[in-house]
């Protein structure tokens, strides 16, 4: 992956990972970059995954030519970016190591030193000088984790983003979806809850003039740049991406997935440009979560259980509560056999969220859609459409 004449990637590709941070699935891999800056000074951009240390090494020695590195710029202390820092350093005995006050914590406690014979701390504003090259630090705390730094190199305009900008996927693996989908899947995965945080970094980046993003994973955006700040600042306001509903549902023995199924096709007839159903015991959860702060609507959809919420719709309740699920309209579904709970317990997990509206208009059904059913789903379709 070229980058420029200066500025050389690093990075690793993982195909042998099936769970990223131990639940995200990653059919197409996952990528782990650093990045090397060569001037008259040499600078190091991250780490690489344990599991990788061998082969960032030699590609790092295939840039540098017998050259010796610098510095060793830590962005973010999550381990598939740092835990090859200490071989590194041990590799280069000569090299100082730069990052924020906490991250040289988090070095203490992960390798029982934090270099301090060799350390720069970082803060907002600080500068290292390579040459052509400068390198301006830029503090992103919470995003995701609190010792975030990333670095705007001014020379050729690169936000060096941490894992801001990033995705789920390979860099030698074409995304036949593009950028978007796993970026955003990956955004609200890891990122989502931290919105004010990512929009306070936005509003320092939109005073750089930025024409490359080299993100921790995912490829170097070298275009468009507009278009990538624009959905971040989408996310992470927690606007509505896309006019339409999703209809996030579960079912024991079939009749509430009828009961969403045709709730979608009368969406549909009235027009709604949009239309997503997604069986929450089936589909994976984060590709749900993604759809639900993707559109503009959402209907949940379950059945009473053991006098409560079905296990599975509770748990994607959960995780749209710990994302910040805000700024949304929703409706509700419930069957029951005898006594209807579902409703209320949903409407109990959503209360409490901010700009959440519940429309008044609430479906139940009784075992089996029936006749009422339908006129029911066809009062709750054109209540959905009426805005839309």
């Amino acid at each position: 992956m070229k980058i420029s004449d200066s500025v050389k990637y690093v990075g690793v590709n993982d195909h042998e990972i099936d769970l990223f941070e131990g639940q995200f699935e990653v059919p197409l891999g996952m990528a782990y970059n650093s990045y090397v800056i060569i001037d008259d000074k040499i600078a190091v951009m991250d780490s690489v995954d344990r599991n990788f240390g061998s082969e960032w090494l030699k590609n790092i020695d295939g840039v540098l030519e017998g050259k010796t590195p610098d510095y060793l710029i830590v962005q973010h202390m999550e381990m598939d970016h740092s835990a090859n820092v200490l071989s590194f350093m041990q590799k280069f005995p000569e090299v100082k190591v730069a990052a924020s006050k906490m991250a040289f914590t988090m070095m203490k406690n992960m390798f029982g030193t934090d270099f301090s014979d060799r350390q720069i701390v970082i803060a907002e504003g600080s500068k290292i000088e390579l040459g052509k090259h400068t390198l301006n630090f830029i503090t992103a705390p919470n995003v995701h984790w609190p010792e975030v730094i990333m670095t705007y190199e001014s020379s050729e305009k690169i936000l060096f983003s941490a894992d801001a900008f990033g995705k789920f996927g390979a860099n030698d693996k074409e995304d036949p979806e593009g950028w978007a989908c796993e970026a955003r899947r990956y955004y609200f995965g890891i990122v989502g809850k931290f919105g004010s945080s990512v929009q306070a970094l936005l509003k320092k980046a939109s005073n750089l003039e930025i024409q490359k993003i080299c993100s921790l994973h995912g490829p170097v955006l070298d275009s468009e740049i507009k278009t990538y700040i624009d959905y971040y600042s989408t996310w992470s306001s927690y606007d509505a991406e896309t006019e339409g509903v999703f209809i996030a549902y579960t079912s024991v023995y079939g009749n509430t997935k009828q009961a969403a199924e045709k709730l979608a096709e009368l969406l549909k007839s009235k027009g709604c440009p949009k239309v997503a159903v997604a069986d929450l015991a089936r589909e994976d959860t984060y590709e749900c979560v993604e759809d639900a702060f993707r559109y503009s609507k959402l209907v949940l959809a379950t059945i009473t259980y053991c006098g409560g919420i079905f296990p599975k719709m509770r748990e994607f309740i959960s995780h749209l509560a710990e994302r910040n699920f805000q700024k949304r309209t929703v409706a509700l579904i419930e069957n029951c056999s005898w006594a209807p709970a579902a409703v209320k317990g949903m409407t109990a997990m959503l209360e409490p969220l901010k700009d959440i509206k519940i429309i008044d208009e609430k479906v139940t059904v009784k075992i089996a859609v029936t006749e009422e059913t339908v006129r029911q789903l066809e009062v709750l379709a054109e209540k959905l459409t009426d805005s839309l």
